[in-house]
């Protein structure tokens, strides 16, 4: 008979998870396997649970690693201990409802974890109201023909605005090509309103960096060239990597905050599951704050009807 395949017992708070199959190799480039996986995210604990904190979260799962197919779960997979919490969602497209994810705790990570989850990615709202996000996210993604050096430029424009309005921003790498920066805000609109507001927000980035920015909203529009303020992030159901998150990329990226000084000399390959934890263990949590610092997004609302009172188009329906 052959023997079962090899488990360890992690002691997570007052928890314990059983990691099978710890040996498994996620990342082919470094030989990373599921049990570094884990390792890496309770290095980083408080700074993945602040992120998640009560936010529905969609898994992305690689059962087999990074070489095998990717799983994009809404569901919360079957098996979960009974300390494991959920939040019900509607998805009106599919008249269906779904129990996704609800982080309250770092057992709960690693959990996830453990059934193969490598990267975790959280709606801009939470369970007490899940129709009313309390975070606005700019996603700074740049062009197939952008550099990261565009991306540098253009979050110091963002950063600039920002600071006029008076909101508090906070970037991270997004562990791929881009830059993200998160505005915890009031949430007091539903997703139709931020979005409308970050629309707003993005066309005045736009007009201060005509040369490196674009918010045409079709992707055959855009000059390859120009960086895409995504504003579309803040739609319902549309979500992007947490701070703290793996990515699935074979040198087992993260999405890192980093300050605002470190814009120009941060490189996104540099922080990996190998660097961060003692990056972590050095600055602590960059985002630890950000509920500290809340913003009314009245003033882009109101940018907002003075550029469609100016012929400008509101957003488009959002791609689901």
């Amino acid at each position: 008979m052959p023997s079962k395949p090899p488990a360890v017992e992690i002691e997570v708070d007052n928890r314990v998870v059983r990691v099978t199959n710890p040996d498994r190799v996620y990342f082919q480039e470094s030989g990373a396997t599921k049990l570094d996986l884990v390792e890496y995210y309770l290095a980083v604990g408080p700074g993945i649970v602040n992120a998640l904190w009560e936010r529905p979260c969609m898994l992305h799962r690689f059962p087999k690693g990074l070489a095998g197919d990717k799983v994009h779960q809404k569901r919360l997979p079957a098996g979960a201990p009974p300390w494991v919490e959920t939040v019900r969602l509607f998805f009106p497209r599919w008249s269906r409802t779904a129990d996704e994810l609800c982080v309250t705790e770092l057992g709960s990570v690693i959990w996830a974890v453990q059934m193969s989850t490598v990267e975790f990615h959280p709606w801009n709202s939470r369970r007490e109201d899940t129709e009313k996000p309390d975070e606005w996210r700019i996603d700074l993604d740049p062009g197939p023909l952008s550099d990261y050096d565009q991306v540098r430029r253009v979050a110091h424009v963002a950063h600039e605005i920002l600071d006029e309005l008076g909101a508090v921003g906070y970037p991270k790498t997004s562990g791929s090509k881009g830059m993200h920066v998160y505005v915890r805000i009031r949430p007091d609109h539903g997703f139709k309103e931020v979005r409308r507001a970050a629309l707003a927000f993005a066309r005045e980035v736009e007009r201060r960096a005509p040369d490196d920015v674009t918010t045409l909203w079709w992707k055959k529009d855009r000059d390859p060239h120009h960086l895409f303020v995504d504003y579309n992030q803040n739609a319902r159901d549309h979500t992007i990597a947490a701070a703290y998150s793996v990515r699935g990329l074979p040198d087992a990226r993260v999405s890192t905050p980093i300050r605002w000084d470190e814009v120009d000399d941060a490189d996104p390959r540099d922080f990996t599951i190998f660097t961060v934890p003692d990056r972590f263990a050095e600055l602590g949590d960059l985002h630890e704050d950000i509920d500290d610092h809340v913003f009314d997004i009245a003033p882009l609302l109101e940018w907002a009807d003075r550029d469609e009172a100016q012929g400008a188009e509101p957003p488009a329906e959002p791609e689901e």
